[in-house]
Protein backbone atom coordinates (compact mmCIF):
# COMPACT_ATOMS: atom_id res chain seq x y z
CA UNK A 1 0.00 0.00 0.00
CA UNK A 2 1.05 3.50 -0.47
CA UNK A 3 -0.32 7.01 -0.01
CA UNK A 4 1.32 9.13 -2.62
CA UNK A 5 -1.45 11.99 -3.19
CA UNK A 6 -2.97 14.69 -1.42
CA UNK A 7 -6.05 13.21 1.05
CA UNK A 8 -8.97 13.23 -0.44
CA UNK A 9 -12.04 15.77 0.70
CA UNK A 10 -14.51 13.32 2.39
CA UNK A 11 -12.91 11.16 4.67
CA UNK A 12 -14.16 8.04 5.03
CA UNK A 13 -14.31 8.34 9.18
CA UNK A 14 -16.30 5.29 10.03
CA UNK A 15 -13.30 3.19 8.59
CA UNK A 16 -10.86 5.85 10.29
CA UNK A 17 -12.25 4.73 13.27
CA UNK A 18 -11.67 1.15 12.27
CA UNK A 19 -7.85 1.89 11.92
CA UNK A 20 -7.96 3.15 15.10
CA UNK A 21 -9.35 -0.26 17.01
CA UNK A 22 -7.38 -2.28 14.46
CA UNK A 23 -4.13 0.01 15.89
CA UNK A 24 -5.39 -0.81 19.66
CA UNK A 25 -5.92 -4.21 19.22
CA UNK A 26 -2.71 -4.56 17.73
CA UNK A 27 -0.87 -2.76 20.88
CA UNK A 28 -2.65 -4.83 23.36
CA UNK A 29 -1.47 -8.13 21.75
CA UNK A 30 1.90 -6.69 21.55
CA UNK A 31 1.78 -5.60 25.57
CA UNK A 32 -0.42 -8.75 26.23
CA UNK A 33 1.90 -11.16 29.13
CA UNK A 34 4.94 -8.71 29.07
CA UNK A 35 3.47 -7.74 32.96
CA UNK A 36 4.37 -3.54 32.09
CA UNK A 37 4.67 -1.24 29.41
CA UNK A 38 3.32 2.22 27.85
CA UNK A 39 -0.25 0.82 26.56
CA UNK A 40 -2.38 3.55 27.95
CA UNK A 41 -0.47 6.57 26.22
CA UNK A 42 -0.45 4.33 22.93
CA UNK A 43 -3.93 3.75 23.51
CA UNK A 44 -4.90 7.51 23.72
CA UNK A 45 -3.00 8.25 20.63
CA UNK A 46 -4.49 5.81 18.63
CA UNK A 47 -7.14 7.84 16.89
CA UNK A 48 -4.77 10.75 15.67
CA UNK A 49 -2.05 7.97 14.29
CA UNK A 50 -5.56 6.67 12.63
CA UNK A 51 -6.08 9.92 10.83
CA UNK A 52 -2.34 10.77 9.95
CA UNK A 53 -1.40 7.38 8.64
CA UNK A 54 -4.98 6.74 6.74
CA UNK A 55 -5.79 10.12 5.59
CA UNK A 56 -3.33 12.54 5.84
CA UNK A 57 0.24 11.90 5.33
CA UNK A 58 2.10 11.27 1.82
CA UNK A 59 4.10 8.29 2.10
CA UNK A 60 5.31 4.72 0.20
CA UNK A 61 5.93 2.00 2.44
CA UNK A 62 8.22 0.56 -0.66
CA UNK A 63 10.28 3.68 -0.49
CA UNK A 64 10.64 4.35 3.37
CA UNK A 65 13.07 7.22 2.46
CA UNK A 66 11.00 8.83 -0.53
CA UNK A 67 12.48 12.45 -0.70
CA UNK A 68 8.90 13.74 -1.06
CA UNK A 69 7.73 11.78 1.55
CA UNK A 70 6.23 13.87 4.95
CA UNK A 71 7.75 13.03 7.87
CA UNK A 72 6.06 11.78 11.02
CA UNK A 73 8.92 12.39 14.54
CA UNK A 74 7.32 10.79 17.91
CA UNK A 75 9.27 13.12 20.19
CA UNK A 76 7.92 10.80 23.01
CA UNK A 77 9.77 7.87 22.30
CA UNK A 78 7.91 5.84 25.03
CA UNK A 79 5.31 5.52 22.78
CA UNK A 80 6.48 3.20 20.44
CA UNK A 81 4.10 0.90 20.97
CA UNK A 82 1.67 2.91 19.20
CA UNK A 83 4.44 3.80 16.19
CA UNK A 84 5.12 0.22 15.56
CA UNK A 85 1.63 -0.69 15.33
CA UNK A 86 0.62 2.04 12.54
CA UNK A 87 3.58 1.23 11.02
CA UNK A 88 2.22 -2.68 10.65
CA UNK A 89 -0.90 -1.33 10.06
CA UNK A 90 0.79 0.67 6.83
CA UNK A 91 2.60 -1.96 5.69
CA UNK A 92 6.54 -0.87 7.25
CA UNK A 93 6.81 -3.70 9.36
CA UNK A 94 5.24 -7.35 9.18
CA UNK A 95 3.12 -8.11 11.84
CA UNK A 96 4.12 -11.40 12.75
CA UNK A 97 6.96 -9.00 14.20
CA UNK A 98 5.21 -7.39 16.24
CA UNK A 99 5.19 -9.96 19.40
CA UNK A 100 8.91 -9.27 19.76
CA UNK A 101 8.25 -5.09 21.32
CA UNK A 102 10.12 -5.15 24.41
CA UNK A 103 12.06 -8.18 24.12
CA UNK A 104 15.49 -8.55 24.56
CA UNK A 105 17.19 -8.42 21.39
CA UNK A 106 14.56 -7.38 19.20
CA UNK A 107 14.36 -4.19 17.40
CA UNK A 108 11.27 -3.08 18.95
CA UNK A 109 12.06 -1.73 22.36
CA UNK A 110 9.83 0.25 24.66
CA UNK A 111 11.47 3.32 23.20
CA UNK A 112 11.85 3.98 19.66
CA UNK A 113 15.19 3.58 17.32
CA UNK A 114 15.75 4.94 14.35
CA UNK A 115 16.67 1.79 12.42
CA UNK A 116 13.48 0.88 11.68
CA UNK A 117 11.61 1.79 8.45
CA UNK A 118 9.31 4.96 8.73
CA UNK A 119 10.86 5.59 12.27
CA UNK A 120 12.33 9.17 11.45
CA UNK A 121 14.16 10.04 14.62
CA UNK A 122 14.83 8.56 18.07
CA UNK A 123 12.82 9.67 20.47
CA UNK A 124 12.47 8.98 24.20
CA UNK A 125 14.56 12.02 25.79
CA UNK A 126 12.04 14.33 25.95
CA UNK A 127 12.26 18.08 24.64
CA UNK A 128 13.90 17.32 20.96
CA UNK A 129 11.51 16.14 19.11
CA UNK A 130 10.17 19.81 17.87
CA UNK A 131 13.47 21.21 17.62
CA UNK A 132 14.53 18.22 15.13
CA UNK A 133 10.88 18.96 13.63
CA UNK A 134 12.02 22.40 12.75
CA UNK A 135 15.37 22.10 11.56
CA UNK A 136 13.34 19.44 8.91
CA UNK A 137 10.93 22.18 7.70
CA UNK A 138 13.50 24.39 6.91
CA UNK A 139 15.61 22.24 4.97
CA UNK A 140 12.53 20.94 3.45
CA UNK A 141 11.59 24.96 2.06
CA UNK A 142 15.16 25.17 0.97
CA UNK A 143 15.04 22.25 -1.37
CA UNK A 144 11.33 23.68 -2.56
CA UNK A 145 9.77 20.03 -1.49
CA UNK A 146 6.02 19.67 -0.93
CA UNK A 147 6.76 17.34 1.82
CA UNK A 148 5.74 18.71 5.65
CA UNK A 149 6.72 17.52 8.70
CA UNK A 150 4.17 16.32 11.77
CA UNK A 151 5.52 15.87 15.07
CA UNK A 152 4.37 14.67 18.25
CA UNK A 153 5.19 16.13 21.49
CA UNK A 154 3.64 15.64 25.16
CA UNK A 155 2.40 18.28 27.52
CA UNK A 156 5.07 17.03 29.76
CA UNK A 157 7.23 18.02 27.05
CA UNK A 158 6.01 21.55 27.56
CA UNK A 159 8.26 21.79 31.00
CA UNK A 160 11.33 21.79 28.72
CA UNK A 161 12.91 25.17 27.81
CA UNK A 162 14.04 23.22 24.61
CA UNK A 163 10.36 22.98 23.43
CA UNK A 164 9.71 26.76 23.42
CA UNK A 165 12.85 28.05 21.99
CA UNK A 166 12.04 25.27 19.15
CA UNK A 167 8.31 26.95 19.01
CA UNK A 168 9.90 30.45 18.72
CA UNK A 169 12.20 29.16 15.59
CA UNK A 170 9.76 27.88 14.03
CA UNK A 171 7.29 30.82 14.03
CA UNK A 172 10.99 33.25 13.07
CA UNK A 173 11.71 31.10 9.98
CA UNK A 174 8.06 30.76 9.11
CA UNK A 175 7.79 27.05 8.90
CA UNK A 176 4.15 26.91 7.93
CA UNK A 177 4.91 23.11 6.41
CA UNK A 178 5.46 22.19 10.39
CA UNK A 179 2.11 20.68 12.14
CA UNK A 180 2.96 20.24 15.85
CA UNK A 181 0.66 17.61 17.28
CA UNK A 182 0.70 18.09 21.43
CA UNK A 183 -0.49 15.54 23.08
CA UNK A 184 -2.23 16.57 26.44
CA UNK A 185 -3.36 13.82 28.33
CA UNK A 186 -2.60 14.90 32.11
CA UNK A 187 -0.19 12.62 33.01
CA UNK A 188 3.84 12.40 33.59
CA UNK A 189 5.71 9.78 35.42
CA UNK A 190 4.80 9.69 38.81
CA UNK A 191 1.33 10.80 38.63
CA UNK A 192 -0.77 13.76 37.30
CA UNK A 193 0.92 16.97 35.23
CA UNK A 194 1.22 19.18 38.24
CA UNK A 195 3.38 22.18 36.54
CA UNK A 196 0.77 24.89 34.85
CA UNK A 197 1.06 24.67 31.62
CA UNK A 198 -2.34 25.38 30.59
CA UNK A 199 -3.70 27.20 28.37
CA UNK A 200 -1.47 25.26 26.03
CA UNK A 201 -3.69 26.76 22.86
CA UNK A 202 -2.87 30.58 23.56
CA UNK A 203 0.89 29.57 24.39
CA UNK A 204 1.32 28.76 20.96
CA UNK A 205 -0.87 31.57 19.56
CA UNK A 206 1.29 33.77 21.32
CA UNK A 207 4.40 32.63 20.01
CA UNK A 208 2.94 32.82 16.56
CA UNK A 209 1.57 29.73 15.52
CA UNK A 210 -2.23 29.14 13.71
CA UNK A 211 -3.45 26.96 16.55
CA UNK A 212 -6.46 24.81 17.18
CA UNK A 213 -7.33 22.72 20.71
CA UNK A 214 -9.42 19.29 20.15
CA UNK A 215 -10.65 15.80 21.66
CA UNK A 216 -7.82 14.26 20.36
CA UNK A 217 -10.21 11.00 20.70
CA UNK A 218 -13.01 12.41 18.35
CA UNK A 219 -11.71 11.44 15.07
CA UNK A 220 -13.86 14.23 12.93
CA UNK A 221 -12.33 16.61 15.66
CA UNK A 222 -8.80 15.51 14.57
CA UNK A 223 -9.20 14.84 10.69
CA UNK A 224 -11.13 18.56 10.49
CA UNK A 225 -7.76 20.03 12.35
CA UNK A 226 -5.43 18.67 10.23
CA UNK A 227 -7.23 19.44 6.73
CA UNK A 228 -7.03 23.65 8.81
CA UNK A 229 -3.44 22.85 8.98
CA UNK A 230 -2.57 22.17 5.24
CA UNK A 231 -3.02 26.51 4.73
CA UNK A 232 0.64 27.75 3.61
CA UNK A 233 0.34 30.78 5.62
CA UNK A 234 3.83 31.37 7.15
CA UNK A 235 2.42 29.96 10.57
CA UNK A 236 3.44 26.88 11.63
CA UNK A 237 0.44 24.76 12.71
CA UNK A 238 -0.48 23.25 16.38
CA UNK A 239 -3.64 21.17 17.12
CA UNK A 240 -3.50 20.84 20.97
CA UNK A 241 -5.24 17.34 21.60
CA UNK A 242 -6.89 16.51 24.66
CA UNK A 243 -6.58 12.57 24.92
CA UNK A 244 -7.81 10.02 27.37
CA UNK A 245 -4.95 7.60 28.78
CA UNK A 246 -5.84 4.45 27.93
CA UNK A 247 -8.92 5.62 25.47
CA UNK A 248 -11.15 2.33 24.48
CA UNK A 249 -10.31 0.24 27.78
CA UNK A 250 -12.35 1.61 30.65
CA UNK A 251 -10.40 -0.32 33.29
CA UNK A 252 -7.05 1.42 31.79
CA UNK A 253 -8.71 4.37 31.80
CA UNK A 254 -10.05 4.42 35.38
CA UNK A 255 -6.10 3.80 36.26
CA UNK A 256 -4.54 6.70 38.22
CA UNK A 257 -1.33 5.77 37.61
CA UNK A 258 -1.53 5.39 33.98
CA UNK A 259 2.25 6.51 32.32
CA UNK A 260 4.06 2.90 33.05
CA UNK A 261 1.14 1.02 33.81
CA UNK A 262 1.45 -2.34 35.06
CA UNK A 263 -0.88 -5.50 34.06
CA UNK A 264 -1.06 -8.83 35.63
CA UNK A 265 -1.14 -11.67 33.26
CA UNK A 266 -4.64 -12.81 34.14
CA UNK A 267 -5.91 -9.32 33.34
CA UNK A 268 -5.40 -9.45 29.24
CA UNK A 269 -7.87 -11.28 28.24
CA UNK A 270 -10.57 -9.10 30.26
CA UNK A 271 -8.86 -5.88 28.49
CA UNK A 272 -9.41 -6.76 25.59
CA UNK A 273 -12.83 -8.10 25.87
CA UNK A 274 -13.20 -4.52 27.41
CA UNK A 275 -11.91 -2.75 24.16
CA UNK A 276 -14.21 -5.32 21.63
CA UNK A 277 -17.31 -4.36 24.05
CA UNK A 278 -16.66 -0.61 23.62
CA UNK A 279 -16.84 -1.01 20.20
CA UNK A 280 -19.31 -3.37 19.22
Amino acid sequence: MSTLNHPPENPDIRALKGRALSLRRKMLNMASGKGEGYIAQGLGMADCLAALYFHELRYDPADPKWQDRDRFLLSTGHYSIAMYAVLAEAGYLDETELPTYGLNGSRLPMSTFDDIPGVEIVGGSLGHGLGQAVGMSMALKVDGSPARVFCEFSDGELQEGSTWEAAMGAATFKCDNLVGLIDCNGIQADGPVTVKIDPVADKFTAFGWDTVEVNGNDMEALVSALANAREQDGRPKAIVMRTTPGFGVPTLMARERAHFVRVDNSEWDSLKAELEKENG
